[in-house]
């Protein structure tokens, strides 16, 4: 199993001609909450599925001194680094709890508990086509899926995109208790205010590359992320 900290360097990624992700440099601190913040098209989601292997990229990603460029999807995810996508992507026509048990593939026996912990609302629904749960639901099933492998450093995908205000801060308060039970967290998000809140470090991406950096409570108080990001809300 992984851990230490997360060293993104000179990393690229590309789609046929288009250059998504240009020489990002990122760190993401082991037990943090990191955010990862930009426009649609500034290279979030590239650069979470790089490293998550999901994508083939330039440069290197290391976890504490282990270089894991080389590591195929599988194998990062029995190394603990697992990827919530955007989308959900949960399988509709499965139940709650085959739902759980595929999240789980990589490891010796299902731990249920923890996700009925969490989030007990599956319990309830655990005999549930998935495909009928609410939208909130369906994402408190995604991440729960994505417990089930037991990461020690998950991978958040747009968490809150087409939820509810309400629900966004259940998922929010869920990523709260997550974080405090040691799994280090990488947060890609459009809602700014939202990922700002929960963040103890925080990257803005313009075009692929990191155009601001730095403490949560720092951005918000700065005048260009106020007007880009936050609508002009001060803080």
């Amino acid at each position: 199993m992984l851990n230490g900290d997360i060293y993104l360097k000179a990393l690229n990624v590309f789609y046929g001609p288009v250059h998504a992700v240009k020489g990002v440099e990122l760190k993401i601190e082991e037990g943090k909450i990191t955010t990862i913040l930009g426009a649609n098209g500034a290279g979030k989601s590239s650069t979470l599925k790089a490293i998550a292997g999901g994508v083939r990229y330039s440069g290197s990603i290391t976890v504490g001194n282990v270089p894991i460029d080389v590591m195929p999807v599988h194998r990062r995810v029995a190394n603990g680094i697992v990827l919530c996508p955007e989308g959900r992507g949960i399988f509709y026509t499965m139940t709650v709890k085959e739902n759980l048990l595929a999240g789980a593939y990589t490891r010796k026996r299902a731990k249920l508990e923890l996700a009925f912990e969490i989030f007990p609302v599956l319990k309830e629904r655990i005999n549930q086509i998935a495909g009928t749960l609410s939208g909130g639901e369906q994402q408190m099933l995604a991440i729960a899926r994505a417990l089930m492998a037991e990461p020690r450093y998950l991978l958040l995908d747009e968490p809150s995109l087409g939820l509810a205000p309400v629900v966004i801060e259940k998922i929010a308060e869920v990523i709260r208790e997550i974080n405090k039970r040691g799994i280090t967290v990488v947060l890609v998000e459009q809602n700014t205010s939202l990922a700002l809140s929960l963040a103890h470090k925080a990257y803005i991406l313009e075009n692929g590359r990191v155009a601001i950096e730095g403490k949560p409570e720092e951005l918000m108080r700065s005048d260009v992320v106020r007007q880009k990001y936050l609508g002009g809300v001060s803080k």
